[in-house]
């Protein structure tokens, strides 16, 4: 069995390097850019829709040039100046002046009160959103299924996490897939740092849209928090509705409910905004401690059983209109618990990879423990590593978790902040860590169970499923 290990460093540095990463290796867009359309009928949106988008915005903010229109609904300057004609002959807005050979537009006292009909809707005055079509027809394009992930773009993504060559190969069949991966193990082998660190495989750049429009209603998609824009030159003449990102990747917790993969409308603004799986698409989406979330597992796995299987969603506006999305995401399930607590046979058929991350190996925990030190300016000392291997196993009844020389080191250090020394990895320092971090290890202290314990319960799970090979499930 192929074993991994946790991250060596803070979580925060990791983060920081995977961003930098990310950034270094980015090549050009999947797809290229999509020209701005210079009609409204070219936009494939209703022209209503983009007339009382107008509206709203020069509600809010005033009077404006057509430029500055343009810039905020990021639509060319052609389609804005269509759309103010229209305005114009209903006597909605009026000239107020010239800047340049540029007007400046402003409400009239019809075009305001009608302005504040349509805010009392709907309060989006953000872009322009995309029609329905033209999204699905991107996301389709620039899949994540279709992106090129090779042995060298894994390595150099994992390069500062231990892990054997097999596992980086396994991890890199997966990710090529784009479909769906399982972590599962023991906790504090780097199941989530595993998982974050996939998105920074992919080499490749995205388009995101604003926001995209159904039957009328328009739904946010691009949010700043989630989706990491790339600063790079596009064509003059690119479509402005849509933004230039890295691929997304969306980390999901114990917080996940069922009501956060369906359409949210905001009880305030009256504004729609797209759910996770469908802010995730053409990334990663990382559901992150399966099976610690509020509601069941098995619940939340039914509403993606389809998803999954068939890669598409179906979402619900407010009025009961049902219509499919693509959910084009590499989706990454990590859980410390027994999978047949967490769902049965169909699901897991669904998830095209299965991956354990098992404890490490002496040897990579050697490996781990020197890393750590050079990262912390310790002097690494193989002895000292020796001494925590055999407290670990034979003192303290543990197996070797990947997160252990991270937690030991981390210990010496603040040890040693507090009492305004300079830290030393040494016997006596990784004794005291060894106290501090193991002494309330509930779990283990009232079993008594040492490691051969555990080899032991494996070894008769196993007879137990080859002597019963119906009765069990094989993952």
């Amino acid at each position: 069995m192929d074993r991994a290990c946790a991250t060596v460093g803070s979580e925060s540095n990791a983060e920081n390097q995977d961003t930098s990463l990310a950034l270094s290796r980015c090549r050009k867009p999947m797809v290229p850019a999509m020209p701005s359309p210079q009609s409204v009928m070219k936009t494939n949106i209703p022209p209503n829709l983009l007339e009382e988008l107008a509206l709203k915005v020069l509600c809010l903010k005033g009077e404006q040039t057509l430029v500055d229109l343009s810039k905020h609904l990021r639509l060319s300057f052609a389609v804005v100046d269509e759309v103010f004609q229209r305005l114009r002959k209903e006597r909605l807005c009026e000239v107020k002046g010239m800047t340049g050979l540029v007007h400046r537009v402003a409400l009239s006292s019809e075009g305001r009160a009608r302005a504040l009909e349509f805010m009392s809707l709907n309060q989006y005055v953000g872009p322009a959103p995309v029609s329905l079509g033209d999204y699905t027809a991107c996301i389709r394009a620039q899949s994540v299924m279709l992106s090129e992930v090779h042995f060298q773009d894994v390595t150099q993504a994992l390069e500062d996490l231990v892990l054997s060559t097999g596992f980086q190969a396994r991890l890199g069949v997966a990710v090529a897939s784009g479909t769906s991966l399982f972590l599962y193990g023991p906790p504090g082998c780097g199941k989530s740092i595993i998982a974050e660190k996939l998105f920074s495989i992919y080499g490749d750049s995205v388009w995101i849209p604003h926001a995209v429009e159904v039957s009328g209603q328009i739904i946010s998609v691009y949010d700043s928090a989630l989706h990491g824009g790339i600063d790079e030159p596009v064509p003059d003449d690119a479509d402005g509705r849509w933004v230039l990102c890295r691929r997304p990747s969306i980390l999901l917790g114990g917080e996940l409910t069922v009501e956060m993969l369906d359409l949210h409308l905001d009880p305030a603004s009256r504004s729609y905004y797209a759910p996770v799986q469908m802010k995730a698409n053409n990334g990663v989406l990382i559901v992150d401690d399966f099976g610690r979330q509020l509601v069941p597992p098995k619940l939340l796995l039914n509403r993606w059983i389809v998803p999954l299987d068939r890669h598409i969603d179906f979402l619900t506006l407010a009025g009961g209109g049902k219509f499919e999305v693509p959910f084009d995401s590499l989706v990454v399930f990590a859980t410390n618990l027994d999978l047949a607590d967490l769902g049965d046979e169909a699901f897991f058929r669904r998830l095209q990879t299965k991956i354990k991350v098992d404890y490490a190996t002496p040897e990579q925990f050697q490996e781990i423990c020197h890393r750590v030190c050079r990262e912390s300016d310790l002097e690494y000392d193989a002895t000292v590593v020796d001494f925590l291997i055999d407290s670990v196993i034979t003192k303290f009844n543990r197996p070797l978790r990947q997160c252990y020389p991270r937690d030991i080191v981390r210990q010496i250090c603040l040890k040693a902040r507090f009492q305004g020394e300079q830290p030393r990895f040494d016997t006596q320092a990784v004794a005291e860590a060894c106290r501090n971090c193991f002494a309330f290890d509930l779990d283990y202290i009232n079993s008594g169970a040492p490691v051969e314990w555990h080899r032991r319960r494996k070894e008769t799970k196993l007879a137990e499923r080859a002597a019963n090979p119906l009765s069990s499930q094989s993952f």
